[in-house]
């Protein structure tokens, strides 16, 4: 197993009126993180936040290229980007234990942050296609390059590690520095995945090694 220490190569934030992040997505072009009561962008070369989406976001979000994923309590809403009205909604797998979200091979991925477990769902109807398991809390949760990615939060200690999407094995892992947590967290499809953080209300984005 590959272990180091994680390069943080920006921080973004804090954002006005933003105590903490939970999910955090990407459509792309603009970073996108769930507040509480909003889903907010942000473009990364320049940090300046362009809007945002009155909308429950309690946790983890995705974004399918056309619709964001958004989970609120235990129900998981599918979100116009363009109007910002939700437009269905399926039971999320833990009842309101979920943590991170993802969109990956036309299907959600749903970290279950105390049970340390990510559920693979269909995102028509919430039922479980299958479940990788972790030894610990599980946070957030990206797909990027056919490599499954998730943070984990257990006491001060928070890393980023790839993992085996059949076995659960742990491949390799970024220690992120002391007493910085990772919440929700999502892959540009290159060199970053974007780490929300629910102690300061930043994300930071972190180098994914070659």
């Amino acid at each position: 197993m590959k272990h180091a220490a994680a390069e943080i190569l920006r921080e973004y934030g804090p954002f006005p009126g933003v105590e903490r992040v939970h999910g955090v997505s990407f459509d792309g072009e603009n970073v996108w993180f769930a507040s509480g009561e909003k889903l907010n962008a942000f473009d990364p070369q320049s940090g300046q936040t362009l809007r945002s989406i009155d909308v429950a976001a309690h946790a983890g979000t995705a974004f399918d290229g056309r619709h964001f994923f958004q989970l609120a309590n235990d129900r998981i809403q599918k979100i116009d980007p363009d109007t910002g009205k939700v437009l269905a909604t399926i039971p999320a797998p833990g009842g309101g234990r979920d943590s991170g979200l993802t969109w990956a091979e036309g299907t959600l991925w749903v970290g279950q942050y105390r049970e340390r477990k990510i559920h693979q769902i269909d995102p028509e109807t919430g039922k479980i296609l299958r479940t990788v398991e972790s030894n610990r809390f599980v946070t957030g949760v990206t797909w990027v390059d056919g490599e499954l990615w998730h943070a984990t939060w257990e006491g001060d200690q928070s890393d980023l590690r790839r993992v085996d999407p059949r076995t659960g094995k742990v491949l390799e892992t970024l220690d992120m520095p002391d007493g910085i947590g990772v919440s929700g967290m999502e892959s540009d499809g290159g060199e970053r995945l974007y780490c929300g953080s629910t102690s300061d209300g930043v994300v930071r984005a972190v180098r994914r090694p070659k």
